[in-house]
């Protein structure tokens, strides 16, 4: 299978579970039978409101979900049934470096539901500790191998966290991420690449220039890897934020599109569980949050 992917990719992503059950729920530690039925009820709500969105004109062959295992087993396995694009994360969640959800069985977990994309998220700062960025690259390259062997797509999502004297030196977080965390996530990347590490699309926190954006890419598709393709997150922004990060990556070559979660679906959700928004009423704005980002990214 050829590195890399071939058309837009417009990912509502859902996916989130240690920072979701305490952030949304309250929720420390693990959760008790009652307490799961209630995050995964929340997550079908927004498969709600994605499969609405469908329905209303979002553009089904570049239309996807990234969903959990541990509380969106079954809204993945719809997904899959309906012949939707699908990415499952194969990370644990919340360390600061890569490891497996699942250790050892990890492949036999990709095989059992066979997403379109297998994703990971990792943090790594090329000037971070040492011994985390090490023992991220030794698993990535364990994962890139398995999924390249067993002809499957991975979907890497990069966060580059600010060193405290990183930070400091720019002048703020502000500043860092508009002056310092490109060149940092190029680095990553290019570290990434050196140790055998092939993803698929690289889903890439919002850039403030275009440069930076045609920097980025570049450094995905070196070395002949002219295939390869970036999408936009979030971050949990708001919508000036996320609009400004899609409209800068638009149109940039090897830019696909946007993996989004929070900015679209997070106060729907508070509102549905509050009681203050019916199961209905909350698919549909989230239906009509997530049309507007493919709107702002396609008349970017």
């Amino acid at each position: 299978m050829a590195l890399g992917y071939d058309r837009k990719l417009f990912i509502l992503a859902f996916d989130h579970r240690g920072s979701f059950q305490k952030k949304m729920f309250g929720i420390a530690g693990d959760p008790n039978a009652e307490e799961s039925a209630r995050i995964i009820d929340a997550k079908s709500v927004i498969f709600d409101g994605f499969a609405r969105a469908l329905d209303e004109g979002a553009p089904g062959g570049e239309a996807g979900i990234l969903v959990d295992e541990q509380f969106g087993a079954d809204v993945a396995r719809k997904g899959l049934a309906n012949g939707w694009t699908v990415a499952m994360p194969v990370e644990r969640s919340g360390l600061d470096y890569f490891d497996f959800e699942y250790g050892d069985d990890f492949g036999a977990h990709i095989e059992a539901f066979d997403p379109t994309f297998s994703k990971i998220l990792v943090r790594f700062n090329p000037e971070g500790d040492a011994g985390d960025n090490a023992r991220s690259l030794a698993g990535l390259r364990r994962l890139s191998d398995w999924l390249h062997a067993h002809d499957r797509k991975f979907l890497l999502e990069l966060l580059v966290p600010g060193e405290p004297h990183q930070i400091e030196a720019a002048g703020g977080e502000d500043a860092y991420d508009t002056d310092v965390r490109p060149g940092l996530m190029k680095g990553a990347i290019a570290a990434m690449q050196e140790a055998g590490i092939e993803a698929d699309i690289w889903k890439i926190e919002g850039i403030d220039r275009r440069e930076d954006c045609e920097m980025i890419s570049e450094q995905t598709r070196a070395g002949g890897r002219d295939g390869v393709g970036c999408v936009v997150l979030g971050r949990g922004a708001d919508d000036a934020k996320v609009d400004h990060w899609l409209r800068t990556g638009s149109g940039v070559p090897g830019y696909l599109g946007f993996a989004i979660g929070r900015s679209i679906w997070w106060d729907q959700l508070k509102g549905y569980l509050d009681g203050s928004l019916g199961r209905d009423a909350a698919a549909a704005q989230i239906s009509a949050n997530y049309r507007r980002y493919i709107d702002v990214y396609n008349a970017g």
